[in-house]
Parts: C-alpha cells; sequence; structure tokens
C-alpha cells in the first residue's frame, strides 16, 4: 500500500490524473496471456516529461515501485504489479511531436500506437513498419525491442528508434541518441534502453526511422503439404536473396481457427503468407522467382491478393490469428512462446517443437514470422487446469532449451518480463550478472519494475 505521504504527493501532481478506483487497478493486473497478477497500489497518467521525472522523484522519496504501462499487449508479465507500487500509464502521452520528411524521422511520444502513428504520416508518402500485430503503443514496443511481420525486411524496433528521452530512477531525464543516421558518440544508451522492458527508466520521447510507402505490393497466400516442405521453402527463399516484406507461417491447426474466426477460406494445410514492396517490375519479378522456389517444395494452391481489400483482409486475418486460436478452445489462456534461430535451422527446431506438442495432452498451433528464424506455439490450457499449467511449461522450457542447443535465442520479440526469467541465465551466462550490475547502477533502489528482466536481488 502507498503510504498516505506519498499519495498526498502524487495527488498534489497529478490531481484527477492519479487513479486507486477499482476498475482501473483491475484492468491494469491483467494481461493478454496467462499471466495475471495483484493490480498495482495505484494509476498515475501523466501528461509530459515533467510529470514523469517529478512522479520518478516521489518514488525515490517513498521507495514506490514503477511500472510503465503502454497498450498492455505484452505477453510475458512485463507490466503487472507484482510487487506493488504504482503504475504509470502514458495513454495521455500519445502525440506526433515533429515529422522531418526530408530526413525520415519522426518524434513522438510514447503513448501513440503504431496504427496512430501511421495515420499521421499517410500524406507525407513515409509509413512506420514495425508490425507485432497488436496495435501496440510505440513506447511498450521499444521497451520490449518489439518485432513482427515486417522485421525479415524492414528490422526490428532496435534497428527503427535512432534516440530517445527517458527518465531514470530519481527523476533524472536524459536524451539519447541523435536525428543523425548514424553516430560512434561514446556508449550506445539508445540500444541500452530499447528492450529494457522498463527496468532501467521510464521512455517519455522516441525519434523514429521512417520509410517509404512503397509503389506496389503484392501478397499472396501458399499451401503445402506438410510444415516441413513450407520450412524449406522458407529456408531456400532467404538464402536466395529475394527481398520479402513479409513471410509467416501457420500450421494446419492455426488455418482452421483463422477460418473459424475470421469467415476465411484458406486451405486446410500448412501455409505461407507472403508479401513484396517495391516498383511494379521488382514486385512481378519477385513474386515470379518466389513462384518457383515454392512450386519445387510441393506449393500445390497459391492465391494472390494485389488489390488493397483483400491484402488488407489477409494481413488482418494474421493479426487475428491470436484471438482465434483461443477461442478455438474456449475458456482457456495462453501460455505463447517465441524463440528464434538461425535461418539453417529453423526446419529441426519446428519439426521437433511440432512433435514434441503432439505427444503431449495439449494443443499447441505454430505460427510466426519465420523469414527471420522467429516462430510460436501457442500452448492452450484451462485455467483452473493445475495439470495443464504443469505440461505446457514444461513444453515451453524444451523450446528454449531446443533454441538455445541449435544457436538461438529463448525470445526473438516478447521479451522476457517474468516468463522467460529461468532461461536467461542459460541464454548468457555471466553477461546476466552484468546486465543486473548495469540495473544496479542506474537504479540502485530497484524501483523500476522490479522483478523482471535482471537477476533479482
Amino acid at each position: 500500500m502507498l503510504q498516505p505521504a506519498a499519495l498526498s504527493a502524487l495527488s498534489d501532481l497529478l490531481g484527477d490524473r492519479l487513479s486507486t478506483a477499482t476498475p482501473d487497478l483491475a484492468l491494469h493486473g491483467q494481461s493478454e496471456s496467462h499471466w495475471q497478477g495483484p493490480p498495482p497500489d495505484a494509476i498515475s497518467y501523466p501528461i509530459s516529461t515533467a510529470e514523469v521525472a517529478a512522479i520518478a522523484a516521489i518514488s525515490a522519496r517513498h521507495r514506490i515501485p514503477l511500472i510503465a504501462w503502454g497498450a498492455g499487449t505484452s505477453l510475458e508479465g512485463h507490466a503487472l504489479a507484482f510487487q506493488g507500487g504504482l503504475t504509470v500509464d502514458f495513454r495521455l502521452m500519445n502525440k506526433v511531436l515533429q515529422v522531418h520528411p526530408e530526413d525520415m524521422i519522426a518524434v513522438v511520444q510514447p503513448g501513440i500506437t503504431r496504427e496512430a502513428l501511421n495515420q499521421e504520416l499517410r500524406a507525407t508518402g513515409l509509413f512506420f513498419p514495425v508490425d507485432p500485430g497488436a496495435n501496440a503503443s510505440l513506447g511498450g514496443m521499444a521497451a520490449t525491442r518489439a518485432s513482427g511481420t515486417t522485421a525479415v525486411r524492414y528490422g526490428t524496433m532496435r534497428s527503427n528508434v535512432l534516440g530517445l528521452e527517458a527518465v531514470l530512477a530519481g527523476g533524472e531525464i536524459i536524451r539519447t541518441g541523435t536525428a543523425a543516421p548514424k553516430s560512434s558518440s561514446g556508449y550506445d544508451l539508445t540500444a541500452l534502453m530499447v528492450g529494457s522492458e522498463g527496468t532501467l527508466g521510464l521512455i517519455t520521447e522516441l525519434t523514429l526511422r521512417l520509410h517509404g510507402q512503397p509503389e506496389a505490393v503484392s501478397a499472396a497466400s501458399c499451401a503445402f503439404p506438410s510444415i516441413a516442405a513450407a520450412v524449406d521453402c522458407v529456408i531456400a527463399t532467404m538464402q536466395s536473396g529475394l527481398a520479402m516484406a513479409r513471410i509467416e507461417l501457420l500450421d494446419q491447426a492455426s488455418v482452421a481457427a483463422c477460418n473459424a474466426h475470421s469467415a476465411t477460406h484458406l486451405p486446410l494445410s500448412p501455409l505461407l503468407l507472403i508479401e513484396f514492396h517495391g516498383s511494379p517490375a521488382h514486385v512481378d519479378e519477385q513474386a515470379k522467382r518466389f513462384g518457383e522456389i515454392a512450386e519445387s517444395f510441393g506449393c500445390d494452391s497459391f492465391a494472390w491478393a494485389s488489390a488493397q481489400e483483400d491484402r488488407n483482409r489477409l494481413w488482418k486475418m494474421r493479426h487475428q490469428a491470436y484471438p482465434a486460436i483461443l477461442a478455438s478452445r474456449p475458456g482457456c489462456k495462453a501460455i505463447v512462446t517465441d524463440v528464434c534461430v538461425p535461418i539453417s535451422a529453423l526446419a529441426a527446431a519446428v519439426q521437433e517443437t511440432q512433435a514434441d506438442i503432439a505427444a503431449s495432452s495439449i494443443p499447441g498451433p505454430i505460427l510466426g514470422h519465420v523469414g527471420d528464424g522467429n516462430f510460436h506455439a501457442i500452448l492452450l490450457i484451462h485455467p483452473d487446469n493445475p495439470a495443464e499449467l504443469a505440461e505446457a511449461e514444461a513444453l515451453a522450457k524444451r523450446m528454449a532449451e531446443r533454441a538455445l542447443r541449435l544457436g538461438g535465442t529463448v525470445t526473438g520479440e516478447h521479451g522476457i518480463g517474468m516468463g522467460k526469467l529461468y532461461a536467461m541465465q542459460a541464454e548468457h551466462g555471466p553477461a546476466w550478472a552484468a546486465m543486473g550490475r548495469i540495473k544496479t547502477a542506474l537504479d540502485p533502489l530497484n524501483l523500476m519494475n522490479p522483478g523482471k528482466l535482471v537477476p533479482q536481488p
């Protein structure tokens, strides 16, 4: 519980933008996955960097944990207040501050979502490409180093955040990076903050790299006789150097769930969803070459979508795959994995995972951004069944171990939060302890999102 003196100081600062209402607290004690936590003690809704700094100063005086909240779409319990404290909800800091079309950059507040930013950019001929599926906040996407369907061409948040402003523990405001395309000036504090999951500071502003809207776009769904054939096609495609904008995998169970949820009629077999961006001639050439590769791996059904409404329908279906899979087992929750391996190891990773899930008693549809070696298993469990939870956790841990054995990582985009802490020592060895020392140096009182990402004191 927050002490009366702390509540009074926060109330004086924020007025009615400090909430202890039960519905607000309950909302901020939930997540998109099976992780549920105790609600925070209070919610703050700042409107400026100065207010965030003042909140952090009050936090330091009264030893209040601070937990950043964007859109609440994280999957590993990142934004839950497991140790109590104050949630800093950035929904009111949601503006585009500057757009510089000639430099292809935008400066934004952390609470704006990727869809809202792209709406603002429509008249500029530019767009922000990182697309994790959910309409996540850009601050949250930076904090978790998010990725998504377009990372195979445009990169992850790591590649697309040029600089940022952050409030450190105690209230100090720092700026990292510049609007320049590159720099060799000192430690890369931008890269340190991107992916820090709110454990080092609160991001209050972002300078983002923008990209030109493609002149032509073409997408397709491609059916394969087996997961192995689809994955082998992905490997051959990437090794051939084709400039894919997206290349997504859905197994048969995922396709069935999407058909039922989105009223689509895709073939009930493993699918690749692909997209090319570029000039009309480039798109046509790349699509033709991909078709030749896919045919050599047994692809027996192509459905091209060049019209914008058809492409939108295809990708809306893909983005709704997670709720579609949840709906396939009513009343369930999901343990969501997101391992990433080198492209050369992708076939082994997917096939071993598929066999492991098939031998279990719970469903686990597989899908993913396989163009960069990243795939997910959505392990469906009934939340009141401890045996299913234990079995799903064991499957997820074996996936993590398999990824490390094959030279990969336990998380390609979802981050660590609480859910992947168990695997950090195995992946990083002594480097994990070094992360903990960085955390202690910047946050000696362990107030910034405590209990997440780094070794626990």
